[in-house]
């Protein structure tokens, strides 16, 4: 028996999705248009760009159905991106999702993501972070030492985005390991379905954007991109009003 979760691909329509236990998606991709990104929380993840606007290279720890890889190298044709993914059995749907082959640009490495991390000998621009199983968030990917390992791995200007679920009784400890690992320099926003919140967690050298700043890069964005680039602008500024206002992450 696989010592893995066994995922599950269902069709509804023109959609597809990856489950594991046959309730909760974990993916979620258009047959239609595969490129592009169904669930919200993954666009929220791509307000990255907003922090970190043309990224050479983009690690990313959880594979899933591949949206965030397949978004990332239909827009941004000259990154370097590299997905690793524990599970060989999720890899081995990677043609039912429409991911590209393996070439100079992308490659899918079938290992375990912290190890890979806590080894990485060249540090990203981007880390994406959204790897979860059928129980929920592996205590392996949500350790002090994994986001002390998140921080080490991010280029001075770099920044990562982390899918976290607001409904865990431990989210808040999570909370609290990544700001500690990033001496306060992180930032959270709700996804606008269900309880997915992403955090985006900066580089020891970059600072969070300024207003003007987050204008001039969501006009710029919008040129090139499918999703609501304002939306996810919108929601940074209401959370950076909220923390003027004293209000935790």
């Amino acid at each position: 028996m696989s010592a893995h979760d066994q995922p599950h691909v269902n069709d509804f329509g023109d959609l597809r999705s990856l489950q594991f236990n046959g309730l909760t998606v974990q993916s979620m991709m258009s047959m239609s248009y595969p490129h592009l990104l169904a669930l919200d929380y993954t666009r929220a993840m791509m307000g990255f760009l907003l922090f970190c606007p043309q990224p050479a290279d983009i690690l990313m720890i959880g594979l899933g159905g591949g949206s965030l890889a397949k978004y990332c190298l239909y827009t941004l044709p000259t990154v370097r991106f590299t997905a690793v993914e524990i599970n060989p059995e999720v890899i081995a749907l990677r043609e039912q999702f429409a991911i590209p082959a393996d070439d100079d640009h992308f490659r899918i490495i079938c290992a375990d993501g912290a190890a890979h991390l806590r080894n990485l000998e060249a540090p990203v621009d981007v880390l994406l972070v959204d790897g979860f199983n059928a129980k929920g968030l592996p205590p392996e990917l949500s350790s002090m030492d994994f986001y002390a390992d998140c921080e080490r791995a991010l280029s001075p200007q770099g920044v990562m985005a982390i899918n976290l679920w607001a409904g865990d009784p431990r989210y808040p400890v999570y909370i609290a390991r990544l700001r500690e690992a990033f001496a306060g320099r992180v930032l959270s926003i709700p996804a606008e379905e269900g309880d997915n919140r992403i955090s985006f967690a900066l580089g020891h050298g970059a600072r969070i954007p300024t207003r003007k700043q987050l204008h001039d890069r969501t006009a710029q964005l919008d040129l090139v991109h499918s999703f609501n680039v304002g939306d996810i602008s919108q929601r940074i500024l209401k959370r950076l009003e909220s923390r003027r206002e004293g209000s935790a992450s």
